[in-house]
């Protein structure tokens, strides 16, 4: 449903430059989010990076900092601070109790927590905001702001000085509390009581912003016995002005056919000259919008013809967590479950984004799946023409991007939740046991490290300035070469 069409002068100009190098995009715009560019390509141009380190002497350890209990969000490193979001296991302010969605501040150069942002749980947590995870949004940050989902379904543009800085920034008057440790909200969109959306048990989506429109998922899903779509026409895909959070357009793909929920992400990239918009369906298709008016371009199903969907993930069906990749005219992006619906058979495509309509299996290009390939909820990174995919059984692939032949397998021996980064000549991944591998980039399996962080890692490390940064379940840290053991005297 199109709720309202703008083209922008500005927004034109940003979607004819395309994508150029992380962080640095169009028009001279700067931005950090995950997957590091539009494209959502999991790789960095970053150099000087630890191939090791150790937590326990302190050796290429620049700094470490807790957070919460669980933390899926981030990290996000832009002018001189790292955003992670978490939950408030952490209490980092006493008088604000009980279970509560967080974003955290930190100080790139040595850490020092700033602020924080925090969101009460809904009432119907189990249904609508599962009970401790925390905000599970990564930010996208831009100038002063940053923009994120929170786990109330919200999306929340905040000044990224909270408010520090003395002043309150925006419309929004009524803030508590305002110390200097607290965020500063510019606007917010509640999408459950404007837009009807339905989140089954988490909204989840790590917004993009091209020019003024950020584009999000939704998180509207199925009921709490997993058979109906109760909101069928609330928005899955959406299109905000990033300066004011009005609605340009919304779209309710694929309504009533949502097999479990909406948590993926958009990306974007400019193909054949050709501005798309990329949205992973809750229905297990991906889909290509226009990004200026919210115009269906192509769409592809990404599950076999006679593939059918079960309760619990009995079935061959799969949906879609995975973030798309848009590299070299393609799209690479592949299915999955719920971890909860355990291990099973999954699919991996490489896909023709030049083409138009129902672009299924004519847009092709390769697909790896069945015992080849698992359930997955991670994001692949690309690199000289070799994708590294992931699984959730806890299988990292190396496969080649233009034809889809199989190079090697590495196994972490633990769940898969977060994605590979790939950046100066590295290969980096985290698992649910907590162990980080660190592999040499190529089209040979070379296992360089494996380092255990003290809790399981669900997110994807990120890299800035020569520091790699990683966030385990409870603690964010930031890791450098040249870093000295700690010694003690005595």
């Amino acid at each position: 449903m199109i709720r309202e069409k703008s083209v922008r002068s500005t927004l034109i100009a940003v979607l004819a430059s395309g994508l150029v190098t992380t962080a640095a995009l169009g028009d001279g715009v700067r931005q950090a989010m995950y997957g590091n560019s539009w494209s959502r390509n999991m790789v960095s141009a970053e150099k000087g990076l630890p191939a090791s380190w150790d937590r326990s002497s302190g050796r290429n350890v620049k700094w470490s900092q807790p957070v919460g209990s669980q933390s899926y969000g981030g990290p996000v490193i832009f002018g001189g601070k790292v955003f992670v979001g978490t939950n408030n296991e952490g209490r980092r302010n006493p008088e604000l109790e009980k279970d509560r969605g967080v974003v955290m501040a930190f100080r790139e150069a040595d850490g020092e927590f700033l602020w924080q942002m925090t969101h009460e749980k809904l009432p119907e947590n189990k249904l609508h905001d599962w009970p401790l995870q925390g905000v599970c949004s990564t930010p996208v940050v831009e100038g002063d702001r940053l923009w994120y989902v929170s786990n109330r379904a919200e999306v929340v543009c905040l000044d990224t000085e909270g408010f520090r800085d003395g002043e309150n920034d925006g419309p929004v008057r009524d803030e508590k509390p305002t110390s200097r440790i607290d965020g500063d909200v510019v606007w917010s969109l509640d999408m459950i009581g404007e837009l009807d959306v339905f989140p089954h048990n988490m909204a989840a989506g790590s917004p993009i912003i091209v020019g003024d429109l950020l584009f999000t998922t939704t998180g509207t899903g199925v009921d709490e016995g997993h058979v109906n779509v109760p909101s069928p026409f609330a928005p899955s895909f959406l299109a905000i002005d990033k300066r004011t959070g009005r609605v340009v357009w919304e779209d309710a793909t694929p309504g009533e056919n949502i097999l479990h929920g909406t948590w993926t992400n958009p990306a974007y990239g400019v193909v054949a000259g050709r501005a798309q918009v990329f949205f992973p369906g809750g229905d297990g298709w991906l889909y290509s919008l226009d990004p200026a008016s919210g115009k269906h371009l192509w769409k592809f199903n990404l599950n076999p013809p006679d593939s059918v969907w079960r309760l619990g993930g009995g079935g061959t069906k799969n949906a879609i967590i995975a973030t798309p990749v848009v590299y070299d005219d393609k799209v690479y992006l592949a299915v999955g479950q719920d971890p909860e619906h355990g291990e099973g058979h999954g699919h991996l495509y490489a896909i023709d984004a030049t083409l138009t309509g129902d672009v299924t299996g004519k847009a092709q290009v390769w697909h790896r799946g069945g015992e080849d390939f698992h359930r997955t909820i991670s994001t692949v990174a690309i690199a000289d023409d070799v994708v590294y995919a992931a699984d959730l059984s806890g299988f990292l692939y190396a496969l080649d991007a233009r034809t889809g032949e199989h190079f090697w397998t590495y196994d972490a021996f633990a769940a898969v939740w977060g994605s590979p980064f790939v950046a100066d000549g590295k290969i980096y991944l985290g698992d649910e046991d907590g162990d980080v591998a660190v592999l040499r980039e190529g089209k040979k399996l070379e296992v360089l490290a494996e380092i255990n962080m003290g809790s399981a890692v669900y997110t994807t490390p990120v890299a800035h300035d020569g520091v790699l940064f990683i966030l385990s379940r409870n603690r964010l840290y930031a890791l450098a070469e040249g870093i000295e053991p700690a010694t003690t005297e005595g």
